[in-house]
């Protein structure tokens, strides 16, 4: 069931592309929930995207269409990634923009890992 006001999912999205192996990414981690790599303009000196490999616009949308083991799977990949890459002991954030108000660039769900450096506070 799609959630109402969202727009359908794009299937030329840049994640969908990068997803089906059309275009190349600095890759990360992989499973079968999820796929984690390098942002091309990062933000922090640790900027990993985690994107689910199931088509949603939104953490709304995710949320509520995807069941609960490609939900599970996908959230205990973004722990797999922030082990992997060593960030606990010092911390990271991990951030989803939903919508334009957000700044969202990217119609498909994903989560943003920051870390290795102190990142301060959220907003203003």
């Amino acid at each position: 069931m799609a959630v109402t006001g969202l727009p359908p999912y794009d299937e030329t999205n840049v994640f969908a592309r990068i997803l089906r192996g059309e275009i190349p990414c600095k890759k990360v981690y992989e499973d079968a929930y999820a796929l984690a790599f390098h942002d091309i303009n990062p933000q922090a000196p640790v900027h990993v995207l985690v994107i689910p490999k199931g088509a949603y616009v939104s953490s709304a949308d995710f949320l509520q269409a995807a069941p609960d083991h490609e939900v599970a799977g996908f959230f205990r990949a973004v722990g797999a990634v922030a082990r992997q890459l060593g960030l606990e002991a010092k911390g990271y954030r991990l951030l989803a923009n939903m919508g334009p108000d957000s700044n969202q660039e990217v119609p498909h769900f994903h989560v943003h890992v920051f870390a290795g450096r102190p990142l301060g506070r959220m907003l203003p």
